[in-house]
């Protein structure tokens, strides 16, 4: 299996690279996102790329924007990726794993949104009862269903940092009072429709992240990606037992081989055993079938 660890768009000029996406200018209004198959975890861009992560998650993404437009719109263009770069090489790194996006004013938070009780949530709950400044009944179990869907917002953190939990009283003094109640409540209505349906497919999204900008008129636009195996947690319904960190489609899989590792979660990043990257690669393609009823070839 062939894999993407960075692109190398030499007709387009370089904007930037995250942890997984390369973002290049096309013009004034738009931008093109290449997906490549760097996979980070603990905030840290492993040396292994995961062959086909960028093609699922691009399909996948491109799979919510359109189910879920009738919510909120998206960031998409419509121009195809191939139409943009020149030559046969530059194509070949675009096909499959990249968008040409409206360049839009991205807000300074991350809308996360929780259905279920588990990762920091669950350690935050332990310690004090509540999610992220919720209160919380008594009792609960890790994994478990939460009394109502949570938005907890987190500010971006810079390469290499945490990003940081903060209250929605913080979030109006980013946002404003309007802005920050659309936010909330578009993301959890991105969240409840999307669970409803992969639970159908027996996916369990315990919890997601989402990223939204404004355009010209201050209209907010869902962009970056949407509810992805990176961006949230995916669980097989059939596997899953409140009381235990069920298995996932994510990359929870590495998370807890890293674990294993003496390793002081701070670059440079372990080399991952060919299992590890073989069996990675395989959740990832399995979410993407069991979602979207379609698999990389189709």
């Amino acid at each position: 299996m062939s894999a993407l660890f960075e692109s190398s768009i030499k007709s387009l000029p370089f904007i930037s690279r995250g942890k997984v996406r390369d973002i290049y200018r096309v013009d004034a209004a738009h931008i093109l996102m290449v997906t490549s198959d760097r996979l980070s975890a603990f905030d840290v861009v492993l040396p292994d790329p995961i062959p086909d992560k960028g093609r699922v998650l691009q399909g996948l993404s491109d799979f919510w924007f359109a189910k879920l437009a009738h919510i909120v719109p998206n960031h998409l263009s419509g121009i195809a990726p191939e139409s943009v770069v020149k030559g046969e090489a530059e194509i070949a790194q675009v096909r499959g794993r990249s968008v040409v996006a409206r360049k839009l004013k991205p807000l300074p938070i991350e809308a996360v949104v929780r259905g279920y009780l588990i990762g920091s949530g669950w350690k935050d709950y332990q310690s004090t009862g509540a999610l992220c400044g919720i209160a919380l009944p008594p009792g609960l179990r890790q994994a478990e269903r939460l009394p109502q869907v949570a938005f907890t917002p987190a500010t971006k953190a810079e390469a290499g940092t945490h990003d940081e939990n903060i209250s929605f009283d913080q979030t109006v003094k980013l946002l404003g009072a309007a802005l920050a109640e659309q936010v909330r409540e578009t993301a959890i209505r991105l969240y409840t429709e999307a669970a409803e349906y992969a639970r159908e497919r027996g996916i369990i999204i315990a919890d997601t992240k989402f990223e939204f900008g404004l355009d010209e008129a201050g209209a907010l636009h869902l962009i970056d990606e949407a509810l992805t195996a990176d961006s949230s947690r995916f669980w097989p319904a059939e596997q899953y037992r409140p009381g235990t960190s069920p298995p996932s489609f994510d990359k929870q899989y590495v998370r807890d081989y890293l674990e294993t590792l003496d390793w002081g979660k701070k670059p440079p990043a372990p080399r991952l055993p060919a299992e590890v990257i073989a069996k990675t690669s395989a959740k990832y393609r399995e979410a993407l079938k069991r979602l979207t009823g379609k698999d990389l070839a189709d």
